[in-house]
């Protein structure tokens, strides 16, 4: 495949390429168009993220750090010329604007919903939903989840109902790093190595970004190539298995890992499951278990007893049946916590 600036062709301005301006293609009234354009003039992008604890952050990367992978992207999925893809998130999203524009690229055109579709692009929350409302919906239909872990039981559920379904890991600075079917069977997509250093994941990729726009902030890279973003994870045969960021919960002088109990919780909940710390007066914090479905609350209390240490168990379960999202759908952490806070727990 030719490079983005191969691609770019003889409508590139003779100034263009990455040391041009960087072109905000999320707000724009139309992105997809945006893209096309940056990509056409050699501009890099300016990305602008909130992610799902507030820390607001814009990444810079090059048109050809999203086009260089796109074949790859074709093959894993089957995608050409005859598809139709549903990506129902908004393009102010960076993985929603990154699947509009491949399905551009690779010549498949955009439906509006999934009844239409041979392909679509989702986020764990929406998946989990169609099960509940619409599972007939997912006939046929190649689902491409991301944007948070998916879990054995969602994409056992997602096979049940006919779906073929594909899950990648990745960051808004590193573009993909793992592939697979679930978060448990995830390999280093094509061209990325990976590997773990004391328990964090670091990527050695064509993918990765330029940097940030924020004055002060800089991305963690040494000098061999490898970039981290934080992620905690491990490498088993072959293997890549996410951890999420180091995140915790300090409990009565013990430290637990948000994302290993939601981990763990995860894989006995019918609904949606998050954890967020709550202040205590004995033992600073206590760890809360927030489910959208509040038959799931006897099932996943007996599930903690047998899966979790003590200091990780929730001592409190908060039913909320609709969790925060960001525009992108994943959980909002911040909005979380605000509406915990507000509400009642199941028991004390």
């Amino acid at each position: 495949m030719p490079s983005a600036d191969q691609e770019a062709g003889p409508e590139a301005g003779p100034g263009a390429g990455p040391g041009a301006d960087p072109v905000d293609v999320l707000a724009a009234k139309d992105p997809l168009a945006a893209f096309q354009d940056a990509h056409a003039q050699r501009r890099p992008l300016a990305l602008a993220t909130s992610g799902t604890a507030g820390a607001s952050r814009t990444v810079l990367r090059t048109t050809g750090s999203w086009v260089d992978s796109f074949h790859h992207v074709s093959s894993l999925l089957g995608v050409g010329h005859s598809s139709r893809v549903w990506v129902p998130g908004p393009l102010a999203a960076t993985m929603n604007l990154f699947a509009a524009a491949h399905a551009r690229w690779a010549g498949a055109s955009l439906v509006p919903g999934p009844r239409e579709a041979t392909h679509a692009h989702l986020v764990p929350s929406t998946l989990r939903r169609l099960l509940a409302e619409a599972p007939s919906d997912l006939a046929d239909l190649h689902v491409l989840v991301a944007g948070d872990r998916l879990d054995r039981t969602t994409y056992d559920a997602a096979r049940a109902a006919g779906a073929r379904v594909s899950h990648y890991y990745g960051a808004a600075e590193l573009s993909f790093v793992a592939w697979g079917e679930h978060a448990d069977a995830l390999r280093p997509f094509p061209d990325v190595e990976v590997t773990a250093r004391a328990g964090e994941l670091w990527v050695r990729s064509p993918y990765t970004c330029l940097g940030y726009a924020e004055p002060g902030r800089t991305l963690r890279r040494d000098s061999d190539g490898w970039t981290t973003v934080g992620d905690r994870g491990e490498l088993t045969g072959g293997h890549v298995r996410v951890l999420g960021r180091a995140g915790g919960i300090t409990t009565g002088g013990a430290t637990v890992l948000v994302a290993d109990i939601e981990h763990r919780l995860r894989a006995g909940a019918a609904g949606e499951v998050a954890v967020v710390g709550r202040p205590h007066p004995d033992l600073g914090e206590v760890v809360v278990a927030v489910v959208s479905c509040a038959d799931d609350v006897p099932r996943l209390r007996s599930l903690a007893r047998q899966a979790l240490a003590p200091a990780e168990r929730p001592r409190r379960w908060v039913h909320l049946p609709t969790l925060p999202l960001t525009p992108s759908g994943k959980i909002d952490r911040v909005a979380l916590a605000t509406a915990v806070a507000a509400v009642e727990p199941v028991d004390a």
